[in-house]
């Protein structure tokens, strides 16, 4: 049975399915009608951040560029430039079994590709959810859908996997951000 959560709300993960590992966090969006320049691109990346909560270098951003992370702990399916069709838009595999004893937090993110230069933010985009499923039995473990919460943000930190003791939880955080994935990189700790 699927756990919806609102913005903030925890939930543990693997506590309450014993065995767990290989996940697959499912992104997905629509896009609002609107008189805008050039289609929607939306990008989810996965930021795999230290105890200091930032990257330890460029290999922890997986992103568009960047598909699999050194360890093998977390892919990228690819890139969906259009955001049309149903069910997940992009989606990210995660092998808790994998991710290195370093890595405390996983956090997952929505950016607008060339926001500015388009003139789009998530104020035009509906829809917008992240949802947690076990890869071996497909079955939808968390479901968190944003809302309409968003106006100017380009970017937004959608949800994180951590480290609680040997167990991982997940947290639905909705946090938006202005300034796209340069922004959310540097909040990350890398040079843009």
């Amino acid at each position: 049975m699927t756990i919806n959560l609102q913005k903030g709300g925890k939930v543990d993960l693997t506590k309450t399915n014993p065995g767990l590992s290989k996940l697959i966090v499912g992104l997905g969006w629509d896009v609002n009608k609107y008189d805008g320049r050039g289609d929607f691109d939306l990008d989810a990346s996965a930021f795999l951040l230290g105890a200091n909560d930032r990257v330890t270098n460029e290999k922890d951003f997986i992103y568009y560029n960047n598909k699999k992370h050194t360890s093998g702990s977390v892919f990228s399916t690819g890139d969906n430039r259009t955001g049309k069709g149903e069910g997940d838009d992009e989606q990210i595999k995660v092998d808790l079994a994998l991710v290195p004893t370093e890595i405390q937090r996983i956090d997952f993110t929505v950016t607008i590709y060339e926001a500015d230069a388009r003139r789009q933010n998530f104020g035009q985009v509906a829809n917008a959810y992240i949802r947690i499923i076990n890869e071996n039995t497909k079955e939808e473990l968390i479901r968190y859908d944003l809302g309409e919460d968003f106006s100017v943000e380009t970017a937004i930190v959608v949800g994180e996997l951590y480290r609680s003791g040997a167990e991982w939880k997940f947290s639905a955080i909705g946090s938006g951000f202005r300034g796209g994935l340069a922004a959310l990189a540097t909040n990350f700790g890398l040079s843009v």
